[in-house]
């Protein structure tokens, strides 16, 4: 049981080999049969066709950014800036650190307000205390008018009973 399938992946393998073989003959042509000298000016003109330069390039990854290391000429170098009238962001790129690094730096040394608090607003004590130490002058609400229903119409009566008939 095993020999035999031994031998059909054999057979499967000398058909790939084969099919590799006619895919290479078949890609070696296409150069000529564009026009082409060599495979690659061949290549060369794919890359310009598609708005490359020509020459291929591996993608690059992209590069992690280092963690900037904050020391005591920097510090001093954000203080300087700031003190000249240039803003965070300007500061940040001098320096090269990050804008949040910057807004630390002069929270530390002081150089920004504080965002003080809102001041409480009034208990309702206090504003009738207030209301009640100076007298207003309060206009008197219009009386409301009273919505008149219209009185119920009279309904006719019969002058003669009416019988009805058995049942």
């Amino acid at each position: 049981m095993i020999n035999p399938l031994i031998q059909e992946l054999a057979k499967t393998k000398a058909k790939v080999v084969q099919l590799e073989q006619a895919i290479v003959k078949e890609l070696a042509s296409l150069p000529a049969a564009y026009g082409f000298a060599s495979t690659e000016e061949f290549v060369s003109a794919l890359h310009t066709a598609k708005g490359g330069s020509g020459r291929s390039r591996k993608p690059s990854a992209p590069k992690a950014r280092k963690r900037a290391v904050i020391t005591d000429s920097v510090r001093s170098k954000v203080k300087k800036l700031f003190k000249a009238g240039r803003s965070g962001s300007q500061i940040a790129k001098a320096v090269g650190i990050s804008l949040p690094s910057v807004q630390n730096i002069k929270k530390a040394f002081g150089l920004v307000k504080s965002h003080k608090k809102a001041a409480p607003k009034p208990s309702a004590r206090r504003v009738q205390a207030k209301n009640a130490a100076v007298p207003k002058a309060r206009k008197k609400p219009a009386a409301r008018k009273k919505a008149s229903i219209p009185a119920p119409k009279a309904i006719p009566v019969a002058a003669e009973p009416v019988e009805l008939p058995a049942v």
